[in-house]
């Protein structure tokens, strides 16, 4: 299934405490169509990048409409590519 990366524009101030009930919604959201897999979030950029497994990016923006309406959404970006830097030691 297709890699795909969202970004959320969230300010400097997010809290784990404020982030729980939005991860605890796309987890229960999820599918086998889009499914959420891990977050990072830049404080000093003020945004979270989320990575998702997905059909599409349509599916993935569809869940998280639903799911999390609340969130803003920069961009749903299909990874082509993946490289780890454990394959070039």
């Amino acid at each position: 299934m297709p890699k795909f990366l969202v970004v959320h524009s969230v300010g400097k101030g997010l809290t784990l405490e404020q982030a729980t009930p939005i991860a605890k919604a796309a987890k229960a959201g999820s599918t086998t169509d889009a499914y959420w897999i891990r977050s990072w979030y830049a404080r000093d950029e003020g945004k979270l990048y989320c990575e998702w497994d997905g059909k599409d990016g349509a599916t993935i923006q569809k869940l998280l409409k639903g799911a999390t309406p609340d969130m803003p959404v920069d961009g749903v970006y299909k990874l082509e590519m993946m490289v780890n830097g454990e394959d070039f030691r």
